[in-house]
């Protein structure tokens, strides 16, 4: 099993579960969008933490990344991959 095998889309994260930022699909994103995502934290390395998921599987998720807590959807979600920390 290779180290890319353990990489996992963001919103696929039980809540409570932490782990790592191994990628970010930045050629999924708007220029801003990717730039506002570094801006708030998101970068590879940077531990995260689903703190709570709208009801039935619905838009947002809030992600601990860092010391902040921030509101993310779930197809920017996807573009974020995660390891086990």
């Amino acid at each position: 099993m290779t180290p890319a095998d353990l990489h996992r889309p963001i919103d696929t994260l039980a809540v409570g579960e932490i782990a790592l930022i191994a990628a970010i699909d930045r050629a999924g994103l708007e220029p801003d969008t990717a730039r506002r995502l570094c801006e708030l934290g998101f970068d590879e390395g940077v531990d995260v933490e689903i703190l709570h998921r709208a009801p039935f599987g619905g838009d947002p998720l809030a992600v601990r990344v860092g010391n902040m807590v921030v509101a993310l959807r779930r197809d920017m979600a996807r573009l974020i991959e995660v390891e086990a920390a």
